[in-house]
């Protein structure tokens, strides 16, 4: 399989469905004015977090081969992570949640490969290099957090979703690729938000993914740490934002310990966040979703597991008690007056597995037009069929070769001749195949011998159901990769002129080179032609304050103060200003 980027140990484990998401880091098309806003943002961050942050923020950063001069390249994050077992990838914006998980239970970081433009330097709803890179990288390198990480991603990926969170998932997507496009109209952004806010207040009963996404929302990306009243940030939608680092310690902000409580508390991803979880410890965080994954139907299955996959209309997987696994996307479910279910059933490409490796000769092609199969025991008889001896099996006609006719307690009679079983490692029997098979229910005919062999799945009982395959290699791509693509911005010859205008400063600096008459000109032309670009006259004070000019130091440092003075970004200039002066 051909890959447009450089894989190592860790990214080598990744299942090839998960592959499609990833793109090479598009590291060219950053700007000069791009690298300029990262550098600002860390800058200020680190200034402000090095007394918020949880203690492994700073020097995860270095761990996590982050530097504030330049934007992160992957291949050099890469080389550094592994030494603490993790990777990176860049993704196209927001990518599926169930997609998400799976790449953290794989221990990799998903990265949004676009940065926030200068518009949006404080927040931005949309994922970026910035939020992620510098927000979710520099935790990770403390192995209780990394393992929680990981842990959520591995359960989080079970759980199921509802139609309509893909639908919200999408409406986010939206929004969060049409606000960082600078030629969006106001209009259509209101109408995305207003979407949003719709599908929010019209979602049903809330989904386990949507339980899992509200606890990742207020722990991985909103989450603060240690006591309610002295609490640390860790959360990497706080570490990344210049504005809500310093909103959420004021005491606008109400602080609440962190419990399952927060499963069923939502958020809005348009607005800063009025209260936030403070959780003791990061073991805490695992306690929590330990709690939470006792709820999933991954734990649970039973009746409402099948149900809940039936609601979901996606692909996922019933496991019967004997461990066989049936993957696939669930339609049908026939239940007894004590809400057993005795009977499932599945439409189009099925695959049986067991321990999540696919049973030989049971792929999706062979299973192309569905599967069903009887829970439980035989009827009269007390002893499952899975804990039958060699004996007993041929007592009760379940014998090669043999016609036989099985009626389950709940119902469901199975009459035919037996060809083969499949056994585990244990000996029991989880597969058995029949020929001139009839499967009925009452009047309902399940199965005809006109259809073929009919594979019967043996288990007492359903003991987990969970969204995704079994198998998802041997099954093929789980995932649709979005449809629709984050915008890429076209710049006009006056916008690309400021850009080489932000390089020459760029470079001045990194050689330490000073020209202060070319300096004087580009100020010049700033001031002109560019009059609401205050970053780069922050660079040209920063270069300034290494020289000897003090008059023109001090001239551009007027500049600053007087030209944005009353304005919105009055307040980044003047942190600006001091980050330097400091």
């Amino acid at each position: 399989m051909s890959r447009d980027y450089l894989s190592n140990s860790v990214l080598d484990k990744l299942p090839y469905h998960l592959r499609d998401f990833i793109l090479k880091q598009p590291y060219d098309s950053y700007t000069a004015q791009n690298q300029a806003v990262w550098r600002y943002v860390m800058r200020k961050n680190m200034d402000y977090l090095k007394t918020k942050a949880h203690e492994s923020y700073i020097p995860g950063l270095e761990k996590a081969g982050i530097s504030i001069e330049e934007i992160p390249r992957m291949e050099g994050m890469n080389r550094i992570l592994k030494e603490i077992g993790w990777a990176a990838v860049s993704v196209d914006g927001f990518i599926p949640p169930n997609a998400f998980m799976e790449f953290q239970a794989f221990n990799t970081l998903v990265i949004a490969s676009d940065i926030r433009t200068i518009e949006h330097i404080e927040y931005t709803p949309a994922p970026d290099i910035i939020h992620e890179a510098a927000g979710h990288a520099p935790i990770i390198a403390n192995p209780e957090y990394a393992e929680y990480l990981r842990r959520f991603g591995e359960i989080g990926s079970k759980a199921i979703s509802s139609a309509k969170d893909f639908e919200l998932y999408e409406a986010i997507r939206h929004l969060s690729i049409i606000k960082e496009d600078p030629s969006t109209k106001k209009n259509e952004i209101e109408e995305a938000a207003e979407q949003i806010k719709h599908l929010s207040e019209n979602m049903g009963a809330p989904s386990e993914m949507a339980g899992i996404r509200n606890m990742h929302w207020w722990t991985v990306e909103y989450g603060l740490i240690g006591s309610i009243d002295k609490p640390k940030i860790y959360g990497a939608g706080l570490l990344s934002s210049i504005g809500e680092s310093k909103w959420c310690m004021s005491e606008e902000v109400k602080k609440l310990p962190y419990t399952i409580a927060a499963s069923k508390v939502e958020f809005d991803i348009t607005k800063p966040q009025p209260q936030l979880f403070v959780t003791k410890d990061f073991a805490h965080l695992s306690f929590v979703l330990e709690e939470y994954a006792n709820t999933m139907s991954l734990r649970t299955g039973g009746l409402q597991g099948i149900k809940k996959l039936i609601q979901s209309n996606d692909l996922g997987t019933v496991e019967l008690g004997t461990g066989i696994q049936i993957s696939g996307k669930f339609t049908e479910v026939i239940f007894d007056d004590k809400n057993r279910p005795i009977y499932f059933k599945t439409s189009g490409p099925t695959a049986l597995a067991y321990k999540n490796k696919e049973l030989i000769g049971h792929d999706k092609n062979y299973h192309k037009d569905g599967f069903g199969s009887p829970i439980g025991k035989l009827k009269g008889i007390n002893l499952p069929i899975e804990n039958m001896s060699p004996t007993d099996l041929e007592a009760y006609g379940i014998y090669e070769g043999r016609k036989t006719s099985l009626i389950f307690d709940g119902g469901v009679k199975v009459e035919g001749e037996i060809i083969t079983g499949k056994r585990n490692l244990q000996g029991k029997i989880i597969l058995i195949s029949f020929k001139n098979c009839t499967v009925s229910h009452r009047d309902s005919i399940l199965f005809h011998p006109s259809w073929g062999i009919y594979d019967m799945a043996v288990g007492e009982t359903v003991i987990s159901a969970f969204s995704g395959i079994a198998d998802p290699n041997s099954y093929g791509q789980q995932f649709e990769v979005p449809r629709e693509k984050t915008h890429k911005i076209t710049y006009k010859s006056k916008e690309l002129d400021l850009f080489t205008l932000y390089q020459e400063v760029r470079t001045m600096r990194q050689s330490d080179n000073i020209d202060v008459e070319r300096i004087k000109k580009i100020f010049g032309q700033l001031v002109e032609n560019y009059p609401n670009d205050w970053l780069l006259v922050l660079e040209i004070f920063e270069l300034l304050k290494r020289g000897t000019d003090k008059a023109f130091t001090q001239h551009v440092q007027s500049h600053l103060k007087n030209a944005y003075q009353n304005t919105s970004i009055q307040h980044l200039v003047e942190d600006g200003i001091r980050l330097i002066e400091d």
